[in-house]
């Protein structure tokens, strides 16, 4: 519970769109119950009255359909208040985790898996944001509830409220925190084995070429059928649990309610109680449990919401592998960038050793080399997403340390190998270089990319929308759209990482002859493994045996 209020000031947020959905969570109960308990009696009074058709049948008909639309509206807003306002916190989660993890990228290098770090982004903090409409909510609703009838209880059947009030606090405040402290380890058991099922499959799609070569394919299915086998006891598991407390739950209700009849038909005899009263309130207190119902079948969603919490949580508290210096240096106008003797490795042997390079402001260079040779690490340390072991690294002669990582980043753009476009129009796209790019910056930014022409061709030019993952254009344009995007940035140093993967050699040429023009003006750093059409590149370096050559 602890970790689940860590996020108190989030679902504070949305305290107004909360405090509506309960509300009508209320009044849906309150209908509910009185709709039982109105049938109740004027269908008991209708059977028992002496007074043929003199009897008013108009006044509890239109009672009955008053309370059942009633409960059908209630209901109805209730989920779309309670809905929109979880959508919204959904959206401020995400945007939480999300402001708290780029400063501690990359973290896989720290025990965490690429397919847990997915499951922590999504199945976690849906997990997490069900927390108000599956169990606080209800909990709220179910006590003034408990209360009102109790009191109404009370006023009609005084020998029968106390018994009724016992069973039904006993029903929303013994059952369902006995539940959360039984379910709690196998609530945990539950997020962990199902974050791991997560992890086999993205691991198994993503390694099925590897696993088959190796001929380990039956042995990574085996383990995945043991993972999976996991996680379907944990939830059986919990399911027991839950099942063992709504029978509790309905033992209480069956106690509440042979009790109230035995006492009421005690107090019929003496003539204190009316029959169609009695049969009224005997329904409205069969109605009233199902409110602590569905505190308990929520309850096995409140306790993995409180381990997906707690994985939110650890994550978000997980030190920055790089911190910025207590007294930041200024950014530096020069751009000269100078690495001395780096070394630096993953634990193993070094993928750079004693590594020399110097690039002089506005110098177009490549280093080029096959995959896996350490190119994209140099452009790791030069973004300082790491720190080398051995050497330093200076931009304008101040070392890296002494800059805020913000002015670094501010400073540098980053065209890698999978930089996305976003389901979203080309405007948009763009404007994440520059937020307050008019469209002449835009449109200066595509031409120098070599793309001005095909957009204006399109129909919504700017406003086209160019799909999940820019799935409707090509390779070569989405890269083009890519290489807009970082011209348009303020940054004066651009770093390509692989910038033509997935382009024909035709399509690569004219990458790099683009590229050559439109950045005159800026220091280009590219590394590749492609072949650099000449002309291109100012300097074209090896990187061999993790020194450039």
């Amino acid at each position: 519970m602890k970790a689940l209020l860590a996020f108190r000031s989030l679902f504070l947020s949305q305290a107004r769109g909360f405090a509506l959905a309960l509300v009508l969570s209320l009044v849906a109960l309150a209908a509910g119950i009185a709709l039982l308990g109105t049938s109740g009696w004027f269908i008991t009074a209708a059977a028992l009255t002496t007074a043929g058709l003199a009897f008013n049948l108009f006044a509890p008909s239109a009672l009955v359909r008053g309370f059942s639309f009633i409960r059908i509206l209630a209901r109805y807003g209730e989920r779309l208040s309670g809905h929109d306002a979880t959508l919204r916190l959904l959206a401020q989660l995400r945007g939480w985790l999300f402001a708290r993890l780029f400063p501690r990228l990359p973290i896989a290098d720290r025990g965490l898996r690429h397919g847990d770090l997915v499951s922590r982004l999504t199945a976690d903090v849906d997990a997490l944001d069900t927390a108000f409409l599956v169990a606080i909510g209800p909990v709220a609703a179910a006590l003034v509830i408990g209360a009102v009838l109790t009191g109404v209880l009370a006023w009609f059947l005084p020998g029968a409220a106390w018994l009724y009030g016992f069973c039904f606090a006993f029903a929303v405040l013994v059952v369902p925190p006995g539940l959360v402290l039984a379910s709690r380890r196998a609530g945990h058991a539950v997020v962990s084995r199902a974050a791991d099922a997560r992890a086999a499959v993205l691991d198994g799609i993503e390694g099925h070429a590897d696993l088959t070569v190796f001929g380990v394919l039956d042995t990574a299915q085996a383990g995945f059928a043991t993972t999976a086998q996991r996680l379907a006891e944990a939830r059986a598991h919990l399911s027991t649990l839950t099942a063992i407390a709504g029978f509790a739950v309905q033992a209480l209700a069956a106690l509440a309610l042979v009790g109230a009849l035995w006492l009421g038909l005690d107090a019929l005899a003496a003539g204190a109680v009316d029959g169609p009263v009695l049969a009224g309130l005997l329904l409205a207190i069969a109605g009233s449990f199902e409110a602590t119902s569905l505190i308990v079948r929520s309850v096995g969603k409140l306790t993995t919401a409180m381990a997906a919490a707690e994985r939110l949580i650890a994550i978000a508290d997980t030190p920055p592998a790089i911190m910025d210096p207590a007294t930041p240096a200024d950014l530096p106008a020069d751009t000269t960038i100078t690495l001395a003797d780096i070394t630096f490795g993953y634990g193993g042997p070094p993928v750079l050793d004693n590594l020399d390079l110097a690039v002089a402001p506005g110098e177009h260079i490549a280093i080029i080399g096959p995959s896996g040779i350490g190119k994209s690490t140099l452009l790791t340390l030069l973004l300082r997403l790491a720190d080398p072991q051995l050497g330093s690294i200076t931009l304008g002669g101040v070392p890296l340390p002494l800059l805020r990582q913000a002015d670094l980043h501010a400073a540098m753009a980053l065209l890698s190998q999978d930089s996305p476009l976003f389901n979203d129009t080309i405007r948009a796209n763009l404007l994440i270089a520059r937020p307050a790019a008019d469209d002449d910056a835009l449109w200066s930014a595509l031409t120098a990319a070599g793309i001005a022409d095909f957009v204006r061709a399109l129909p919504a030019g700017l406003d086209t929308m160019v799909g999940e993952g820019g799935r409707t254009v090509s390779v070569g344009q989405a890269r083009r759209l890519c290489l807009a995007r970082v011209l348009l940035s303020p940054a004066r140093i651009l770093l390509l990482d692989e910038p033509t993967t997935g382009l024909d050699r035709a399509a690569e040429v004219a990458f790099f002859e683009t590229l050559h023009q439109a950045a005159q003006d800026c220091t280009v750093i590219v590394v590749t493994h492609a072949a650099i059409p000449e002309g291109t590149m100012d300097r074209v370096l090896t990187l061999r045996n993790g020194a450039l050559a």
